[in-house]
């Protein structure tokens, strides 16, 4: 028979009273109290009224029954995958993120390489077992699907992205963020991995952020939103030590800088400088050392494992780093038609419209919300 739990201890200690005590007003020894106590026996009905009463409480306050755990189900393994160590044998389960997104139950490993931003990721659940052939896991979720509230599958890069989270929480709509580059982000939205994906993409060919790109590469109608136009440079040392202005400057034997992934829009604005300033890759000091998104790239330089990284200034800002403007961007959020109805997406684009969501990523520095939540485009 399994153990009850009990609430025993916490309301002894409030009552003043000790172990040797309790036990006398329920007629039983110090000993058989104690395993009461720790949950590694359980109380007979007598036992358990006398308790209550002289605690001045109700049985059911006391004592109750463990909660089953919720039912195991499938669900797709998308982004990273589940790392195996063959030397590990008590290996934990994996921590995943659970994210409904049309008739598909999605989960994406935290743990692991990318498993923190500036604190732990929530997880929904527990992968129990390896991926099979189709790249399904069985998920140990935390909650019974009952409980568990609506996500929202978010797919980008912008710092900012974390402040959507109190709002959605109001309405009941539970974030799923996962920060991928620009390209990463479209690539999954177009995959059906995620409801909403932002990118800053610009098209070499004609100037335009974002619609070239979108058209390219997702198959179905969509709608975008911009979010906010922000500034986007390098990220240096507090009071630019080495005098970083120019690309040309990177090409320095003393400089090192830190670099995004390839895809990402910060990587394209580099990479777009140094050709049109004739400043080959292999002249820069770290640029295959890549980094997972602004803020990653702003705890590198922060920790003086580099000078220079390109990054929005929101992240310079946040760590006390100083800023070289490059460009200003638009960052746009590109939701799929056939999702527009979806709750969290509506509850989106209605935050959008809030001034105090408007306030909020203003104040991060380096961002020009006069635009936000205003149509870009039907493709």
């Amino acid at each position: 028979m399994a153990a009850l739990l009990n609430q025993l201890k916490r309301n002894r200690l409030d009552a003043g009273l000790s172990q040797q005590a309790l036990a006398g007003l329920a007629g039983i020894s110090r000993q058989a109290y104690s395993a009461l106590e720790s949950g590694s026996a359980n109380p007979s009905t007598e036992v358990a009224l006398r308790l209550a009463r002289s605690l001045k409480t109700s049985v059911d306050h006391l004592f109750s029954l463990p909660e089953a755990a919720p039912q195991e189900m499938l669900a797709q393994l998308v982004g990273p995958s589940i790392a195996e160590d063959p030397a590990s044998i008590d290996k934990p389960a994996t921590r995943v993120q659970l994210v409904q997104v049309g008739d598909r139950l999605l989960a994406r490993a935290v743990s692991g390489t990318g498993s923190t931003r500036r604190s732990l990721i929530q997880a929904e659940g527990v992968a129990v077992d390896e991926p099979d052939e189709s790249n399904r896991v069985t998920v140990q979720p935390f909650e019974d699907h009952e409980t568990r509230s609506p996500t929202l599958g978010l797919l980008g890069c912008d710092p900012a992205g974390p402040l959507l989270e109190p709002g959605l929480n109001r309405h009941g709509i539970n974030l799923v963020w996962w920060e991928e580059g620009s390209h990463q982000a479209l690539s999954g939205l177009a995959r059906g991995e995620a409801h909403v994906a932002g990118c800053h993409l610009r098209d070499d060919e004609t100037g335009e952020f974002n619609i070239p790109w979108v058209l390219k590469l997702i198959p179905f109608p969509c709608t975008m939103v911009t979010f906010a136009a922000w500034q986007q440079g390098f990220i240096v040392a507090p009071g630019n030590p080495h005098g970083i202005r120019s690309v040309e400057d990177l090409s320095r034997p003393e400089v090192r800088i830190i670099n995004r992934q390839s895809g990402s829009g910060s990587r394209s604005l580099l990479d777009r400088l140094l050709l049109r300033g004739g400043v080959p890759s292999a002249a820069v000091t770290g640029y295959n050392r890549e980094a997972g998104g602004h803020m990653s790239v702003a705890s590198t330089v922060a920790s003086g494992q580099a000078d220079a990284g390109v990054g929005v200034q929101a992240a310079a800002t946040a760590l006390g780093l100083g800023f070289v403007p490059l460009e200003e961007e638009r960052y746009d959020l590109v939701i799929p038609n056939h999702f527009l109805n979806n709750s969290g997406v509506q509850v989106l684009l209605d935050l959008l419209r809030q001034p105090g969501l408007r306030r909020r990523v203003e104040t991060l520095g380096g961002y020009d919300v006069s635009a936000m939540g205003l149509p870009v485009s039907h493709t």
